[in-house]
């Protein structure tokens, strides 16, 4: 396994994560219907080539990536078939020592992803009845302890 921080976007790999981050969403966000996965899936590629720094975890081909906003985690997803293996830990350990991350924002209703950074030092700091889009998907953010 490699950590590399992706300087070409190429439509195969923005494909490879979107596949990721569908397997990881219908895995982990139980609270969103099929029709607003969908819905949610025509922004992914578009954030996948506007976030700042992109980090991508891969054997043979990606099966992780994270997105990062100056010292903000704005994404991790793990393909469904790599959860629970340590892989998610590895990558945020990487983005706080490479870009000193210290937030998050995560959905409230994704209890497993709130334990998880709770296990790896953050804390909420600040709960929205909305997500950023104004849909009624609670967040909680998150600093580092």
């Amino acid at each position: 396994m490699k950590i590399i921080e992706v300087t070409e976007r190429t439509p195969l790999l923005i494909q490879q994560l979107l596949e990721i981050w569908e397997r990881s969403v219908r895995a982990t966000h139980l609270f969103l219907s099929d029709r607003e996965i969908e819905k949610i899936k025509d922004y992914v590629p578009q954030a996948l080539n506007e976030i700042p720094h992109l980090i991508v975890l891969e054997a043979e081909y990606p099966i992780a990536f994270m997105g990062i906003d100056g010292q903000k985690l704005e994404m991790l997803f793990i393909s469904s078939e790599a959860r629970g293996k340590g892989f998610g830990k590895r990558l945020v350990q990487y983005g706080i020592k490479t870009y000193s991350i210290n937030e998050l924002a995560v959905n409230e209703q994704n209890p497993l992803a709130k334990g998880f950074y709770e296990h790896m030092g953050f804390q909420v700091y600040k709960r929205t009845e909305n997500d950023e889009q104004g849909n009624p998907y609670p967040l909680l953010y998150m600093k580092l302890d």
